[in-house]
């Protein structure tokens, strides 16, 4: 029997069948895509309907409404004492595989701010975190509008600068996207968020001011952008943290010699905002830690703990000069930042307080949602002569009541468990 040759196919027969392999792999993409996207909306659906008809606007007495003024910038009026809140690290994932977990953030801050019903709430960065592994999304902008959401239904007056989660490199949205969408003042009249200056480098570099009742400046709230990487780590995968420029800080000096100026040549106090710690704070921790956690010339600890492992304080290696402008000045009470969750303590160097805020995140660092030492609030009181007091105050106290109830969480002490930080440790 003749054997049958095998019929070689002609090159177009070869690409008809290649465009054939394509096309079924595109539209397998395009069907995995569509029902990631529907799962996507569903899921931010689920928490816009919790946002939307479980909670409940925060009850104020005369709550302090603020006006912008003719520098452009919006300030509060008041001969009384001011409380400020700050929340750093939401993290809302926004996706269909954090919406759990974003339920349990949102439901968090809502407790916070009903109970402590702040005159301004400050969050120092990271209310997004559209990292694809964990939240299932690349789309930054669900997360910010979902927060922006809340903190419109709770009816209080808030701002924010960005971190270095809020517009990741392969996010949709860029920095200038999500600042127009916090500055869109018909869908989110509470939020007091500025792009700032285009000529300075970052987005949200802007100013909040506190007056008396005579129109004098008695305390400035700062905010700084830090942005997110440097050094060629576009992918923030090596950890290498950019910091705040050599023209932000140029622009701190002169907006504290504008704000003087307006203020019958009196330097009013102020303090700083911004979300990743600056060379200094890791400066000081070392130095305190070197002299066996101990106080030395330049460092006092005030209260608090770091939770985090090997660096501890993931700082920038780059130092444009902020710390020393603040020295410089004479204005700046106090420097408040996140970015490192588990660390939530403050340490004053060089007479200056450079405080971690109580993280929210549920989300980034695997296995924090089941630990609660290191999850809440600060609260700082601005007093009518330029004076502050500040505090840490943990969620899982009494008197934060949240409208879905309280998960089930372990209150270890982080420096007793040398494994959760190092190895938990997901992406900052």
């Amino acid at each position: 029997m003749a054997k049958k040759e095998k019929v070689k196919k002609t090159p177009k027969q070869r690409a008809k069948t290649a465009g054939k392999v394509i096309g079924i792999i595109l539209l397998v993409i395009a069907v995995l895509a569509g029902a990631l996207a529907l799962a996507n909306y569903i899921s931010i659906r689920a928490n816009r309907a919790f946002v939307e008809n479980t909670l409940q606007p925060a009850v104020y007495e005369n709550q302090l409404q603020p006006t912008l003024d003719a520098d452009g910038y919006y300030s509060f009026t008041a001969d009384r004492e001011l409380k400020v809140m700050q929340l750093t690290d939401i993290h809302i994932g926004g996706g269909i595989m954090s919406v759990k977990k974003d339920t349990m953030a949102l439901n968090a801050v809502a407790a916070m701010v009903t109970a402590e019903k702040p005159d301004l709430v400050v969050v120092t960065g990271d209310v997004a975190y559209p990292v694809p592994f964990q939240s299932g999304t690349f789309n930054n902008k669900l997360s910010a509008q979902l927060f922006a959401q809340t903190m419109e239904k709770l009816g209080v007056y808030w701002c924010l600068a960005f971190g270095n989660h809020d517009t990741e490199a392969y996010s949709f949205f860029t920095r200038e996207d999500i600042a127009a969408m916090y500055e869109d003042h018909d869908a989110y009249p509470h939020c007091l968020f500025q792009s700032g200056p285009t000529e300075v480098d970052g987005v949200g570099n802007y100013v909040i001011n506190v007056r008396n009742s005579a129109g004098k400046i008695t305390q400035s709230l700062i905010m700084l952008d830090s942005h997110s990487y440097t050094d060629n780590d576009y992918l923030g995968i090596l950890w290498r943290y950019d910091c705040i420029h050599k023209d932000q800080v140029d622009w701190y000096e002169k907006q504290l010699d504008a704000l003087a100026a307006e203020n019958g040549g009196e330097m009013p106090k102020s303090l700083l905002f911004y979300h990743i710690p600056i060379k200094e704070t890791q400066d000081a921790y070392y130095e305190w830690r070197d002299n066996d956690f101990t106080d030395t010339e330049n460092v006092e600890y005030v209260f608090g703990k770091a939770g985090e492992h090997k660096v501890v304080v993931y700082s920038s290696e780059h130092n444009e000069g902020l710390f020393d402008a603040v020295l410089a000045k004479g204005s700046t009470q106090g420097l408040f930042f996140g970015h490192d969750h588990l660390n939530n303590f403050s340490l004053k160097y060089k007479g200056i307080p450079m405080t971690y805020g109580y993280a929210v995140d549920y989300l980034a660092y695997v296995g924090i949602a089941k630990v609660g030492l290191q999850r809440g609030c600060t609260m700082i009181t601005l007093a009518p002569d330029g004076s502050f007091t500040y505090s840490q105050e943990n969620y899982y106290q009494d008197k934060y009541q949240p409208a879905q109830a309280k998960e089930q969480v372990e209150m270890i002490d982080l420096n007793e468990d040398p494994d959760f930080g190092q190895n938990a440790t997901a992406k900052k």
